[in-house]
């Protein structure tokens, strides 16, 4: 059974959002500050974490960047009223892998859910195991390496390079990406993804041979 950690200090959301998790077969851990969602994480195992923003005690974005801090590489969704794309770029820097504005439907959580963790599937040794260059991407474990380099990713990196790395010296268009990562394409997105793609230009810097290019008003290729 997937176990997921919920931190939402709405009583009442978070019982629904309990409750219809439940219903769809998951065992959740609800926890109503950050602290005590700090607490559950160190003692406990969990597959998924739906992390509140606007937490007391200890706000989301903190409570995510403590569990990154501590190895973990386990998917983070946050959960927030605000829209502010500041906010969606700090969350997902911090190393979340979506993020979900309230109001929100249980059948589009579900689904993100689901979607993160049919990407962390382990299949065969060779279905997660990528080689281009000088690197190897392991996928299941989310860890790219490269001789003595070697750095864990967040499930959003690993997804964006697999498919960049899988597709090498093709032009990928920005809105296939964002669709088939983040689920639709908007302009908030798209400084997302820059965000990430800026991120993987920095771990791939130990392989002179490849570039990270982006191709104006069309997308992104990784030139191997």
């Amino acid at each position: 059974m997937v176990r997921v950690l919920l931190v939402e200090d709405d009583e009442t959301l978070g019982f629904v959002v309990q409750d219809n998790l439940v219903q769809e077969g998951y065992e959740v851990d609800l926890q109503t500050d950050g602290k005590a969602g700090l607490a559950a994480f160190t003692a406990g195992t969990y597959d998924v974490c739906l992390l509140d923003v606007m937490l007391p005690e200890l706000d989301g974005f903190s409570l995510a960047e403590q569990i990154r801090a501590s190895g973990s590489q386990v998917p983070i969704i946050f959960l927030t009223a605000r829209s502010l794309k500041e906010d969606r770029i700090r969350g997902f820097k911090l190393g979340g892998d979506d993020y979900l504005t309230k109001p929100f439907s249980m059948e589009e959580l579900v689904l993100r859910m689901e979607a993160i963790l049919r990407r962390m599937e382990v299949r065969t040794p060779e279905s997660y195991l990528l080689n281009f260059g000088a690197y190897q991407l392991d996928t299941r474990n989310r860890r790219l390496s490269c001789g003595d380099f070697s750095i864990n990713l967040t499930a959003r990196e690993t997804d964006l390079l697999k498919m960049l790395a899988g597709r090498a010296n093709e032009i990928i268009p920005r809105d296939e990406i964002l669709v088939r990562l983040w689920g639709k394409s908007d302009y908030f997105l798209g400084r997302s993804l820059d965000v990430f793609v800026s991120r993987l230009r920095k771990y791939l810097s130990q392989d002179k041979t490849l570039r990270l290019v982006s191709v104006h008003g069309v997308g992104f290729r990784l030139e191997v």
